[in-house]
C-alpha cells in the first residue's frame, strides 16, 4: 500500500490518529518532526531559536523531501505546506489527507505555541496563521477528511475507508 500523509494545524491531531491508523491499515508509523529534532539532535522550538524561521522550514523541507518509507502513515509538522518541494515529493510517494478542524477547536487544543515548535512570524496570530495554511492545505490534500466534533475512532474508520476507495 502507498504510503500516507497527514497535514493539517498543529492540534489537529496527526501524530494521534497517525499512529491508531497505522495500526488500522498494518503500516508503520513516522513523525516527521520527529525524525527531524532525531537528525538536527535538537527539538524543533531550539531549531527556531537557533535558526530563526526561515532556517527552521528549510530544514524541514529537506527532512520531509527525504523521507521514502515503505507503506507507512507520515505525521508531518504543520508547516511543511511551506516548502513546495517537499510536497511534491510527498505527493509522488503517498496519499496525502487534510485533517480539517475549524478555528475555534484548533484554538482550544493548542496550549503553549512556542514549546510545541508552532511557527508563528514575529507580530502574527494564531487567527492569520490559520488563514494563511488552510488554503495551502487544501491545495496539497489528495483527500480532506473533516475532524469537527469526531472522535479519533471515527476520524480513523473514515480515513481508511477512503484510502482505500483512492487507491
Amino acid at each position: 500500500m502507498k504510503n500516507v500523509v497527514l497535514i493539517g494545524m498543529p492540534g489537529a491531531g496527526k501524530s494521534t490518529i497517525g499512529v491508531v491508523l497505522a495500526k488500522n491499515l498494518g503500516m508503520s508509523f513516522m513523525d516527521s518532526d520527529l525524525v527531524i529534532q532525531e537528525q538536527e539532535e535538537k527539538k524543533l522550538h531550539e531549531l527556531i531559536d537557533e535558526h530563526g524561521l526561515d532556517g527552521f522550514l528549510e530544514i524541514e523541507g529537506r527532512v520531509n523531501a527525504s523521507l521514502n518509507p515503505k507503506s507507512a502513515v507520515i505525521a508531518t509538522g504543520g508547516s511543511v505546506v511551506y516548502c513546495e518541494k517537499a510536497m511534491e515529493h510527498l505527493n509522488q510517494i503517498a496519499t496525502i489527507c487534510y485533517l480539517q478542524l475549524s478555528y475555534k477547536s484548533i484554538e482550544e487544543r493548542l496550549g503553549d505555541l512556542e514549546e510545541r515548535g508552532v511557527v508563528l512570524r514575529e507580530g502574527q496570530t494564531l487567527r492569520s496563521l490559520y488563514d494563511e495554511r488552510v488554503p495551502l492545505y487544501e491545495k496539497y490534500a489528495n483527500l480532506v477528511i473533516d475532524c469537527e466534533n469526531k472522535n479519533i475512532r471515527e476520524i480513523v474508520i473514515e480515513l481508511a475507508k477512503r484510502i482505500k476507495k483512492f487507491k
